[in-house]
Parts: C-alpha cells; sequence; structure tokens
C-alpha cells in the first residue's frame, strides 16, 4: 500500500498573507503608489520581504490583488433575472473602484501594465480569469431563463461593464451611485439579450 506523499515545505500562512495584502491597501492609502513598497509593506505585515516575494512578482501584482480582486473573489450573483446579477456585480465593481486605495493605485499600476507585457498576461491568468468564469455562470442561467442568446462575447461584456465602471468612476471622478450600476446593467442587458 502506498501512503501519499505529503506536501513539501511549510504550508502556507493564510494570516500572514492577509496581513501581507491588508498593509498594501493601508499603505496605498496612505502615501500613494508610488510610495508604496515591497519592504514597507512587508515591516507593517510584520513578515520579511522574501515572503512578499514567494507569493507575487512584484509591487504592481500585490497591489492589484490587494486592490481590485474583491469583486472578482465573490460567488456570481443569483438573483433570478439577467437585470438584477449584471447590477449586482456592476455594484460591486463600483464598490471596488471608488475605494481610496483604488483611486490611489491606478494611475502607477496603468502604467506599469503598459510597459510589462509579461505583467499583464499574469494579471489576466490569475486574477481577471475568475471574473470571467463569474461571469459565465451568470450568462449560462440567463441563457437557461431566454434572457440572452448562447453566443454572449463574455470577455467582451466583461470588459464593457469593468471599462465603464473605471472610466466613469476612475478616470472621470463621478460619483458612484446604485443608480450607475442600475443604468450600466440596462445598457449592457438590452445590447446583450435574446430578440
Amino acid at each position: 500500500m502506498t501512503l501519499p506523499s505529503a506536501p513539501r515545505g511549510r504550508p502556507r500562512d493564510t494570516r500572514a498573507h492577509q496581513a501581507i495584502l491588508n498593509a498594501t491597501t493601508e499603505l496605498v492609502t496612505e502615501v500613494g503608489y508610488a510610495d508604496t513598497s515591497i519592504g514597507a509593506v512587508a515591516a507593517r505585515a510584520g513578515v520579511g520581504k522574501d515572503t512578499v516575494y514567494r507569493r507575487w512578482s512584484g509591487k504592481a501584482e500585490l497591489v492589484y490583488e490587494a486592490v481590485f480582486t474583491e469583486a472578482e473573489a465573490a460567488p456570481a450573483p443569483d438573483t433570478g433575472t439577467l437585470a438584477g446579477d449584471l447590477t449586482a456585480l456592476l455594484e460591486a465593481l463600483i464598490h471596488e473602484f471608488s475605494a481610496p486605495a483604488a483611486a490611489a493605485a491606478l494611475p502607477g499600476l496603468l502604467a506599469d501594465f503598459a510597459a510589462d507585457p509579461a505583467l499583464q498576461a499574469r494579471i489576466r491568468s490569475q486574477f481577471l480569469a475568475p471574473a470571467k468564469a463569474c461571469l459565465v455562470a451568470v450568462f449560462e442561467r440567463a441563457v437557461q431563463r431566454g434572457e440572452a442568446a448562447q453566443d454572449v462575447p463574455v470577455e467582451l461584456v466583461l470588459d464593457t461593464l469593468a471599462g465603464a465602471v473605471f472610466f466613469h468612476v476612475g478616470l472621470v471622478g463621478g460619483q458612484p451611485s446604485l443608480r450607475l450600476a442600475t443604468q450600466l446593467a440596462a445598457i449592457v442587458g438590452r445590447g446583450i439579450e435574446t430578440r
């Protein structure tokens, strides 16, 4: 009889992981993206810099996860309607983009993303893939209810939702409201509903 082998090394400490994310969010909010460093994050989280670098490739990836993945990590909403589900998704995005840390992080993150195609690919695969999977679940239910066609371009819809919120809240500085989520959900929903 062969026993399953034990995983190598120490198990990852989820408390340290969360402490690093919290420290990152706090520092970005307090001093801005440019003045946030891995060393400062590690010191505030009470861990070594190596602990941070074992989990993230650098500051941009760390800040992105700390500030912009709450909405992506949430389970797919199931309100019973496509409009309701899209509204719930948009409310989460609006909440995320209107946080003080998001406003402080966006300019620097955008510059780092533009300069590093490998970073863009990591963000897409590690962090945006779950958001796409969530949206796929929303549209699969909408197709079953007859609210959407089967050939909905999920990635394009995700880009449209996130892009509209990013532009309105992150770039233009519009005041976020629940009305914005409802309006965007109605616009996108009408564009993809079955005819």
